[in-house]
């Protein structure tokens, strides 16, 4: 009988390496067996005393960092803690510190959830089409972003546009709570349910506090400010049937401010302007 032809070693070695690869690692022993024999009989195992052991306890995972920043004395120091603060970890992935935009002296603070791709890029908040749809909601009330302040509740990007969470925003909430006592706005409007559990708490839905005016305590402020929730331009762009209730809360936010001589001069444009858009 004639012996087989020799395998090529690089074959062999390529072969080897699949059969590893796939697991097969078994099968490599130091000497050949036959498997035509019955195994060896097992010699019976000693037990082996077990030595008591100590264990230690787990160490707790490190809490973020929630202590109260120092006092910022401007808005350009507020910028610069946060600027330097590196205990959130979205500052590592976003692209840059998403600050605020609109009037330093606003009568009216709108406050976001936090900032998008877009957002990031600009380094503004509210740039994209929320953005756009915004600036269409506050002409509709005879105002624009010149004349209100705007920032987020976290100032930076979260990765993939998911919301922040309570550990980011308690994070993030000292440096908000500064940024409203140094504006000292009579009016806040909450975009969302984000900026609605930050500074009123609670777990309702959005749709079941909004339009309704709350009080909210600011460290650094005397006063309580009142804050009317309501939905973010973006859930508007998801929702277009929201629009409509979106325009009746803007009502209210106009005529408290008016009433309460907080807006002199801002005339209501046509429902249209954000119902139809």
């Amino acid at each position: 009988m004639q012996s087989p032809d020799p395998v090529p070693p690089d074959l062999a070695l390529a072969w080897l390496a699949l059969q590893a690869e796939w697991g097969a690692v078994d099968g490599l022993a130091d000497a050949p067996q036959d498997h035509t024999q019955p195994p060896p009989r097992a010699e019976p195992t000693r037990p082996i005393p077990l030595r008591p052991t100590t264990h230690s306890p787990p160490r707790p995972a490190a809490a973020p960092t929630t202590a109260a920043p120092a006092p910022a004395m401007s808005l350009a120091g507020l910028r610069a803690a946060l600027e330097a603060f590196d205990d959130c970890a979205l500052k590592r992935t976003a692209t840059q510190l998403v600050f605020a935009d609109g009037s330093e002296t606003a009568r009216i603070m709108l406050i976001g959830e936090a900032p998008g791709g877009e957002e990031d890029r600009a380094g503004r908040p509210f740039v994209g089409p929320a953005g756009q749809l915004l600036d269409r909601m506050l002409a509709s009330i005879g105002l624009d972003r010149t004349q209100v302040r705007i920032v987020n509740v976290v100032p930076w990007r979260p990765p993939g546009n998911r919301n922040p969470s309570e550990a980011e925003i308690a994070q993030c909430l000292p440096f908000l709570h500064q940024h409203i006592a140094l504006i000292r706005p009579q009016r806040l409007l909450l975009l969302g349910a984000v900026a609605v559990r930050a500074l009123i708490g609670g777990k309702e839905g959005i749709s079941r506090v909004r339009g309704s005016w709350k009080s909210v305590t600011i460290p650094g402020l005397d006063q309580p400010v009142r804050a009317l929730p309501t939905y973010h331009p973006a859930f508007l762009l998801r929702q277009p049937s929201a629009k409509r209730l979106a325009w009746t809360d803007l009502l209210t936010l106009r005529q408290d401010c008016v009433e309460d001589s907080v807006l002199l001069n801002a005339a209501p444009q046509k429902q249209q302007s954000i119902t139809e858009s």
